[in-house]
């Protein structure tokens, strides 16, 4: 094994870079939002509220532009049978926060939520919001991980280094100065990430470009070289398939908490949707080098470089591509400094996943469902402990499981399938309750894994129309084998069937309730008749004018612990930055007065 010490020196500049911004970032913020009163625990998951827009461009943006991003893109237009038209996530993502802004971002901003689980909370309850964290939880781990084994297949080969040194090395910086700093450290780290990105790429891209073994890439977009064009093309039959992987992303990629802790820690709803626009430019921007490399990489004849003669696609290493054309087209300073800066960004893309499943569950699953008396103190330990605790199964699973990219997939359609419509449930359609919810989850989770999974071996149990089968080679075995492929659309309309789910089980349940058709003892939810009972304060209604029941219709509840409650999802400092619509509304407290 050789070792290139340049490679690693380079790798090793790189990573103290963003260590030492993490820490800075911990340091220079210790002492925000003392001043306001802001709970430290608050300060952790959404930095005090105060994120600007220098560095809350940058943040957002690297939501989803990091190591599997680039890596991703450059792959899907290197590859024979899919090319640029089958490069979604650039354009996906990209109107991804664009949707976020225009409908999700002001709503959720603007009522001082601190996590994106609390609105499920608080209209359906705690015991569905712990359901609604599994998918959530699974989509954030996942993606760590599948992150984490990028990093340490890239670093492979660059530096012919142990791919588990080098993951576990990555994961404990990333997981430290989280721990230190939370989301401060995430988002100046971000800032760090997106520059090395953007500058160690764009300084490959010429060098690469015109290397002697490099054809053309503007004749291999349209004409055959060395392989199908780069440029690609959507096949008759694959359009459902393309408009389903589509919407998945354009849609499936808002109800993340890695989205919406940058959403909640802008300073205000209207910078928080300016961001995510800034973002979506971002995106695109971020792309363009990506794109480059991959069609650089379809325009090479490897046998006049010092790859060898069998191309990066037929060793089975097109997910590669990247670090491979910069390795092997670019002088060996250039391609350094290019696979430093991108193993850097891979390293610091893991850590507000971390954070994020981490916020949720010290705020959603233990401080509102189990313990509503805990001190902030006490909820900063257990965020301390949980990122140290998700950080190492996410480097775990990225170290044993070769499935990682399947698990990954299989969330991700689960986070778009069940989450997104409950969110388009919880803060658009009103009257939906916790039985609306828990039949939507079924349907679901039960269409969407009724689909099956090739990558993980998942036999489909529901045959969708137009389905086929074709002869793959495992990405693991190695071996052929038959799999069967679903060309119609079901991952969306599997999401339609749960938000129409939700909305008709809702009503039904309301009006069979209320009507008397079904006695009210058996509203074991409590979430119809029950609703504003004092068994179930866990709800921890909000209290709005015009919105919710008033208190002097809540004749059971007592009126302080509901105010104390509200609180828990609302502050009213988070409001006084707000539109002058906002500000009409009332806060739990005038509520109670008003009474």
């Amino acid at each position: 094994m050789t070792i290139h010490v340049e490679g690693l020196v380079a790798i090793a500049i790189f990573y103290l870079l963003i260590l030492v911004v993490g820490i800075w970032a911990a340091w220079k913020n210790k002492h925000s939002g003392e001043a306001e009163g802001t709970n430290r625990s608050e300060t952790i998951m959404v930095g005090g509220r105060d994120i600007g827009l220098f560095v809350g461009g940058f943040t957002m943006t690297a939501t989803w532009v990091g190591g599997g991003y680039i890596n991703g893109t450059a792959e899907y237009v290197y590859l024979p049978d899919y090319g640029l038209a089958w490069a979604q996530a650039p354009f996906g993502y990209a109107l991804s926060l664009v949707v976020g802004g225009l409908f999700f971002a002001k709503p959720m901003r603007s009522r001082g939520y601190v996590t994106m689980l609390d609105p499920f909370q608080q209209i359906y309850g705690k015991r569905m919001g712990g359901l609604l964290f599994i998918p959530a939880l699974m989509g954030e781990i996942f993606w760590s991980a599948a992150i984490l084994s990028a990093l340490g297949a890239t670093l492979s080969v660059i530096v012919d280094i142990n791919i588990k040194m080098s993951v576990v090395i990555s994961a404990l910086i990333a997981i430290f100065y989280t721990l230190v700093g939370g989301l401060y450290s995430v988002a100046y780290t971000d800032v760090v990430q997106l520059i090395c990105i953007f500058i160690g790429l764009w300084i490959s891209v010429p060098f690469a470009l015109t290397n002697p073994a490099v054809s053309d890439i503007t004749v291999t977009a349209v004409k055959q070289v060395y392989q199908s064009p780069w440029r690609g093309s959507i096949g008759k039959n694959d359009t459902w398939v393309w408009i389903d992987n589509f919407c998945l992303l354009m849609l499936g990629g808002i109800p993340w908490q890695v989205y919406f802790q940058r959403v909640l820690s802008a300073s205000s709803a209207t910078y928080a949707q300016v961001l995510s626009f800034l973002a979506a430019f971002g995106c695109l921007v971020m792309a363009v080098p990506s794109v480059l490399i991959g069609a650089i990489g379809a325009s090479t004849d490897w046998n006049q470089t010092s790859y060898g003669a069998i191309a990066p696609k037929d060793r089975d290493q097109a997910d590669m591509i990247l670090p491979i054309v910069l390795q092997h087209l670019c002088p060996p300073f250039v391609s350094f400094f290019g696979l430093g800066a991108v193993s850097a960004a891979v390293m610091s893309s893991a850590d507000s996943s971390i954070l994020s499943a981490s916020s949720m569950f010290a705020r959603n699953i233990y401080q509102l469902a189990f313990r509503q008396s805990a001190s902030d103190r006490e909820i900063v330990w257990v965020m301390r402990i949980t990122i140290f605790v998700f950080g190492g199964l996410a480097t775990l699973m990225a170290l044993v499981t070769g499935t990682v990219y399947g698990l990954w997939y299989l969330s991700s359609d689960l986070v778009y399938v069940i989450i997104f419509p409950q969110l388009i449930s919880v803060l658009f359609v009103k009257g939906t309750n916790t039985y609306g919810s828990v039949a939507a989850y079924l349907f679901g989770m039960l269409l969407r894994i009724g689909g099956g999974e090739p990558y993980l071996r998942m036999p489909p149990f529901i045959y969708y129309p137009g389905w086929t089968t074709e002869q793959r080679i495992h990405h693991m075995t190695g071996e052929m084998e038959d799999v069967v492929v679903q060309k119609f659309p079901f991952k969306t309309v599997s999401m339609l069937a749960s938000f129409l789910g939700n909305v008709a089980v809702s009503y039904l349940a309301k009006y069979l309730f209320e009507s008397g058709k079904i006695s009210h003892k058996y509203d074991f939810l409590d979430a119809v008749v029950s609703k504003h009972s004092g068994e179930i304060m866990d709800k921890t209604t909000l209290v709005t004018r015009g919105n919710n029941i008033g208190l002097s219709e809540m004749a059971p509840v007592k009126p302080r612990l509901s105010v104390t409650l509200a609180a828990a999802f609302k502050r009213r400092d988070t409001l006084a930055a707000e539109t002058v619509e906002e500000e009409d509304e009332s806060s739990p407290d005038s509520s109670h007065h008003d009474e």
